[in-house]
Order: structure tokens, then sequence, then C-alpha cells
């Protein structure tokens, strides 16, 4: 008997995968492959049950011969071992990045004669309503929060990028590339204080009050899935810290980034341009641990932003900080440099390392932004956060287009920069 191969990365069977099924049942054997986890969150899907429970699933389906596992979303640890006759799959890849996966496939059928069959995307009502109901599932409180925490285990690096409203929320959470054959996407969302105070016309100095920040933070969460991470500033007053801790967890946010100076709020990319004062380790370490105590589940995280290296205070410093901060409670170290050269990044990264093998490390690279993602994850870092670039893009061509019409006294020179509206609201789902 032939053999039919199908891909599956789905948490619920509906009409479409019921189908696929029963057309590949007509050529022979069927044999799914269940996409692992590591390759699901690179496909722009995260998974609602577990590897093992959708591997149950999929055996269960009347058809299927046997359940293998796929490691590798362009399908080159399965196809050369089965060499199936058949690569059975929906007929909506055809465009988009995953056109580029759809070559791949074809390539390595004609390696041995192998055969591609496309079967028309199914869209009715019942797939619809499965399809809102698993984003709405992946979008609630107790799902987001601990998804940190697994990206944190599953990649090699979390790859986060700033979001301020609903609409860079969705940029964050819908942008899909195809590089070098395969697919790969934003893992979390920043919501920055900088980008926050911006967005809004007023200046980085904790001025927009944290009322205003959840707003925010609520706006992305009703159009999103994908974990969020908030820059705390400076925490505040304990007192209110706890508060805002018990808040943050309770909507679904993974994490909150504190950094340890104290006083007027002041962008850390001034340095030492500006007066900043850094809290003691007792203060700030008093700090953490009064937030771990208030929080309620294991999900949410503490992370300790450490100011050591942009106010001059030497490797030394920064490195007690981060052992005084773990002990206190922090689930992760964010470490900052304004720096062009990472080489004080890669310093502290190394030496912290060497004595601290798990707690995450985050780092932003706004002045250091040559540096690549596998060379910060290959001296241990956790999480990269692209921290304003969306808010940077956005601001010189909204004033270009401003200034084109006003010197025009019309709008049409602005067009050809313009995208068109209807492009636009293609990333809105509507119920």
């Amino acid at each position: 008997m032939k053999t039919v191969y199908t891909c599956f990365c789905t948490d619920v069977i509906h009409d479409g995968h019921l189908n696929i099924i029963n057309e590949a049942k007509k050529y022979g054997e069927v044999i799914v492959g269940a996409l692992s986890d590591k390759a699901l969150i690179r496909y722009n899907k995260f998974p609602t049950v577990s590897f093992d429970e959708r591997v149950r699933l999929y055996s269960e389906i009347d058809g299927v011969s046997r359940v293998v596992t796929q490691n590798s979303m362009t399908y080159d640890d399965v196809i050369p071992a089965l060499k199936p006759d058949y690569v059975v799959h929906g007929d909506n890849w055809g465009n988009g990045p995953e056109a580029a996966i759809r070559r791949h496939v074809i390539k390595l059928l004609e390696e041995y004669g192998g055969k591609l069959l496309e079967v028309p995307y199914t869209y009715n009502e019942n797939v619809r309503k499965i399809d809102q109901r698993l984003k709405e599932k992946l979008a609630m409180p107790e799902y987001r929060r601990k998804r940190l925490r697994d990206l944190i285990k599953m990649c090699p690096i979390v790859k986060t990028i700033e979001a301020h409203s609903g609409l860079t929320g969705l940029i964050a959470e819908k942008t899909v590339v195809e590089n070098g054959g395969k697919l790969d996407q934003f893992d979390a969302m920043w919501v920055s204080s900088l980008c926050d105070s911006t967005d809004r016309g007023k200046p980085d100095i904790e001025l927009v009050d944290m009322s205003a920040r959840l707003k925010t933070i609520n706006d992305i969460m009703e159009v999103t899935t994908k974990p969020i991470i908030l820059d705390g500033d400076t925490g505040g007053l304990t007192e209110h810290f706890v508060y805002n801790v018990r808040t943050l967890e309770r909507m679904g946010v993974s994490a909150v980034i504190i950094e340890d100076k104290t006083g007027l709020k002041k962008n850390s990319l001034f340095g030492t341009e500006v007066e900043q004062t850094q809290d003691s380790i007792e203060n700030f370490s008093a700090k953490i641990a009064a937030g771990k105590k208030a929080q309620l589940t294991d999900d949410f995280m503490i992370i300790a932003r450490i100011e050591s290296l942009i106010l001059e205070r030497g490797m030394d410093d920064a490195l007690e900080r981060a052992r005084a901060f773990v002990k206190a409670g922090a689930d992760g170290i964010m470490i900052h440099s304004r720096k062009k050269d990472p080489a004080e990044i890669f310093e502290f990264c190394d030496r912290f390392r060497a004595e601290d093998a798990e707690t995450p490390l985050v780092v932003v690279p706004t002045s250091f932004n040559s540096v690549t993602e596998e060379e910060l994850a290959s001296s241990g870092v956790n999480i990269v956060i692209y921290a304003n670039q969306l808010m940077r893009a956005a601001f010189p061509a909204m004033r270009q287009a401003a200034e084109l019409i006003l010197t025009s006294h019309r709008a049409l020179e602005a067009d050809s920069m313009l995208m068109p509206f209807k492009e636009i609201i293609t990333l809105i789902d509507e119920l």
C-alpha cells in the first residue's frame, strides 16, 4: 500500500482537517505528523494543549494509521525518512511566507518521485467559530500569563518588540516572514513607558500614571494573544508596587521589568549626562521581595533591570546587584548599556552565566544594534527586546506626509508613501 503524509498543527479537529484525512485515505495509508511545540511557535501558533494530547487527538481520527513527530516546519526531518508517496496539504499555502515551505516540500518530493496533493481549503461557519474560540482561549489571562516562561524554555531567544497601541500590537502579533526557507515571527510584546508617554505627547518621567498604562495594555490584549512584558520604570513606591503586581498578574501580563533607580525618572540613554540616582541594593531587593510575596501565581515574572553600566558604576557593581536581586526573588535580570559596542554586555553575561546558569537574562540592543540574536543567545541571553523601533519608524513617516501635504496644498504627492487603508484593516479581525 502507498503511504500518504500530512502534518497537523492544531489543538482542535474541525471539518477542514477531516476533509484532508478523507482525501488522503483515497491514496493509501495515512500518516499524520504532529508538529512539535518548538516548531509550532515559529509557525505563528501556540499550543493550548500538550504535545502528547495532540498526538492522542490525531491518533483517534478515523483513517489515521499512525502519528509521528515532525520537528521541522520545512518537513526536512520527515520526508527523507518516510519517503511518502504523497504529501497532502490544503491549498492555502501558495502565497505569502508559507509559499517557501511549499516549494521546499515539492523539492524534497521530487528527489525520489513523490507527489504533492493539494486540497481546497475548508472555511465555513463551524471552522470560523473553532478558530475564534482557539484565539480567545490563547488570549485568556491564565494562558497568556504563563506563556513567557514556556517560551524561555522552548526558544533559543525570545524575540520581543515594542507595542504601544492595538494596531502596533496587531503588527507584533501577525508579522510573519520567510527567511532561508523557514518562518519567523515575534514571540512577545514590550509595552514601553517611553513609547507610551511619547504616543501621548508627554515626557518620559513617569508622568503617565498606571491607570493610563493599564488602558494601553488592555487595548493591546483585546486584539492579540502573545505575552506582554511591561516596562514598569522604577516600580514606584513599594507600597504601590505590590498592588500593581496583583493587577498586572490578574490581567494576564507575563512580566514587569523595574529598574534600580530612584527619584524623577530620566531615560537611561542619557546616562550620566543628567543626574540619575541609583537605588541601594537593600531597598531595591526589598521592593522585589515585596512584589514576589504579593503575587498569587508562579507564572508572573518580576525582572530586575540593572543600571550600573549606564551610570558607569562598573561591572563588579552590576554583578553584585544581580546576585542580590536574584537572591531577593527576581525572576530575571535585565542588563542595560548605552554604548554602541556590545562588549560590556557580553562581559556581564559571560561572568553572570559562569555563576548562574538558570536565571533568565534580558537585553535591549538599542544603542548596540549591530549585535545579532544568535550572538546574544550564545552569551546566555534569553530575551531580546526591540524597545522602540515601531514608534521611531512611524514618526518620520507621519511627519514627512504632513510636510508634503502642507507643501503641495493637496494629498496627491504624499500618496506614494502611504499604504492603502484596505491593506491596513486586513489586520483587524471581525467577529
